[in-house]
């Protein structure tokens, strides 16, 4: 463990007053806090009570005000309209705060929600800011949801108005948005007073007179408006967990820890600086859009990249090269399948020869486990730290990383190395009991949650503590794992990825490691079927690279045989089928769940999130051509 590393962890978590005290001078206050961390209402714990700030002031405002005016704050880089803009502070914050007052001519005020339902467009982050700005909470919904799903939302936030686009583009395909704002809405119980609507010219929409206005119009007759002064504990944004059914989880978050928070990470984790360019290859609409291409690039003074397109097919594999060569992008942060859609198509890394991308210093990976092949692929193509971090929506920012900006570690494949100060993970069995190093269990974190991580659910305080009543003292994350020697942490899966076969519990994350590090492989998935005899047996989906054409059963014996030799006759892992590509969800995350439904035999529904539901059917072939379900 290096000193300094050691000190900045240890402190806090034995003395977190002091080490996010100091972290919050980073932060434009209005007013200071009176308490720093108020532990009066456990385990609802609350940081910064009695603060007073602006998050747009610090994302903006202060900027301006302090020479970063004329330094462009949003790279607009959008392949499939073939458009790139360039926006500066001082632009930006005329946008949000004329936006702004669009939003206050309505009605809109302090504690009001709003609901953002818009693509990877400026005027989504215009929007969210211009809530920000007022003292108003925003709840972005990704763009394109289901009718139903966004009519859920609305009931829940209950916003005052809706910000939406016309269209949205995925790929060569134009989505009309307002068809299915107009049946949410229809669906909904909660009808929301007024909706602005921004005409993309890929497909204008008709308005409905007396609700709905046109952006460009309302814009022209707005009088900026000022930041408004909220408490460091009111809430900035809701963020609803992706895939939910029936009720869902809104996820809240405070103004003053999350700022802090945001500000600690880009320097010590990420180790970018005001000024360089930060590219988050997400999406506006999941956590890793909110707080990583919005609030923490403008919070610290960079340049955020707001890129409408694909890592492949837009126009090709070499899309994410092209746009850090073109814009000088000094820290990459998107998900693992990213860059396995990448490896498929060009594994030996023909397009990257056509870029210089030496402005690049770190590939940041989150969103689900980095299986060792993928890093290792990606450490040798680019040559810099390749850096797997664990987090989640709840956290709002990272759990386990390595801090590039304090002393980097070794790395070690499969792992995300170790928790990043102000989280105390610990692994523990059923009871809460923490187990010796090397074994597995569940992944907790002792409370309280440092800031930025959520302080409650929307509205569902008694929702909330399921994450902190399971075992007392501690947030369950739900996720398996285990904690080495050397501390390093290793996330094996959800906890219902522990498939339980004859008696014997076995992670299917490390099948899939196994599995992934076949040559031929791009990428795959192992989930647990159910047997009368063995009460669950693993079955495998794998993809294979691009121009691999060889005989599917060989190759499935070879799968089952490096399984067999790594895990043991145990695993029972005898079956795999080969299909074209996983089902994801938009973010990319393999939805797990749908297939485990799939092999099983049992009905499912076809996820909102899924970003292309006919994957669904090759899925399922192959797992009735494996006897699945029966």
């Amino acid at each position: 463990m290096s000193d300094r590393y050691s000190g900045f962890y240890e402190q806090s978590i034995n003395d977190p007053e002091i080490f996010w005290g100091m972290a919050a001078e980073k932060v434009q206050w209005v007013k200071k806090w009176d308490r720093v961390l108020d532990d009066s209402r456990k385990p609802f714990y609350r940081w910064f009570t009695g603060g007073e700030l602006n998050t747009c002031y610090n994302a903006l405002d202060y900027h301006v005000e302090n020479g970063r005016g004329d330094q462009t704050a949003v790279i607009y880089d959008s392949p499939v309209t073939k458009t790139i803009r360039k926006i500066s502070y001082r632009e930006l914050l005329e946008k949000v705060s004329r936006f702004a007052g669009v939003l206050s001519g309505f009605g809109v005020t302090k504690g009001d929600t709003v609901i953002i339902y818009m693509p990877m467009i400026p005027e989504a982050v215009v929007a969210m800011l211009a809530c920000a700005r007022l003292g108003a909470v925003h709840s972005v919904v990704f763009g394109g949801f289901a009718p139903n799903e966004l009519a859920i939302r609305i009931d829940d936030a209950k916003p005052k108005l809706i910000v939406s686009a016309s269209c949205g583009i995925e790929g060569k395909k134009v989505i009309p948005y307002k068809p299915l704002l107009d049946e949410a809405i229809q669906i909904a119980d909660h009808k929301p007073e007024k909706c602005i609507i921004f005409q993309r010219p890929q497909a204008e929409s008709s308005l409905v007179p007396n609700r709905d206005f046109d952006w460009e119009k309302e814009i022209k007759k707005a009088h900026p408006a000022d930041c408004v002064t909220v408490s460091a504990t009111d809430p900035l944004y809701i963020l609803y967990t992706s895939g939910t059914t029936g009720k869902p989880k809104g996820v809240m978050r405070d103004n003053g820890g999350y700022a802090v928070a945001l500000k600690w990470s880009m320097k010590y984790l990420y180790d970018i600086k005001p000024g360089e360019v930060y590219w988050a290859a997400s999406d506006v609409g999941w956590v890793v859009g909110h707080s990583y291409i919005v609030y923490a690039p403008l919070l610290t003074g960079c340049t955020t990249v707001l890129y409408e397109g694909k890592p492949v097919g837009t126009p090709d594999p070499g899309a994410f090269w092209r746009v850090i060569s073109e814009h000088g992008v000094s820290v990459l942060f998107t998900a693992p399948t990213a860059f396995r859609a990448i490896k498929k198509e060009d594994f030996e890394g023909v397009y990257l020869k056509k870029y210089n991308i030496k402005s690049l210093k770190y590939l940041f990976l989150a969103g689900e486990r980095l299986d060792p092949d993928t890093y290792d692929w990606a450490s040798s193509l680019l040559g810099i730290p390749v850096i797997d971090h664990w987090w989640q929506t709840e956290t709002g920012w990272g759990i386990a990383g390595n801090c590039m900006g304090l002393e980097p570690f070794p790395v070690k494949a499969g792992s995300p190395t170790k928790a990043i100060p102000g989280y105390n993970v610990q692994i523990v069995d059923a009871e809460g009991n923490e187990l010796p190093r090397g074994q597995e269990g569940y992944v907790v974190i002792k409370l309280p949650l440092p800031p930025g991580c959520l302080p409650t659910l929307w509205n569902d305080d008694k929702r909330f503590l399921e994450y902190v009543t399971e075992i007392p003292g501690f947030y369950v994350t739900g996720d398996g794992g285990y904690i080495d020697e050397d501390d390093y942490l290793f996330i094996m899966g959800r906890v219902d990825d522990v498939i339980n076969v004859a008696g014997h519990r076995l992670s299917t994350g490390a099948m899939e490691e196994i599995i992934a590090r076949h040559r031929d492989v791009a990428e795959c998935a192992v989930l647990g079927a159910n047997d009368q005899l063995k009460g669950q047996v693993p079955v495998g989906f794998a993809v294979l690279k691009a121009g691999v054409n060889r005989d599917q059963d060989k190759m499935a014996e070879e799968l089952v045989q490096m399984v067999r030799s790594d895990l043991g006759a145990i695993a029972c892992f005898r079956k795999c089928a080969f299909v074209d590509a996983l089902p994801k969800t938009r973010s990319g995350k393999i939805l797990r769940g749908t297939m485990r439904k799939i092999v099983d035999g049992e009905n499912y529904s076809i996820p909102s999130t899924i970003e292309d539901a006919s994957v669904l059917d090759d899925i399922t072939r192959a797992a009735e051509e494996m006897g699945c379900g029966e």
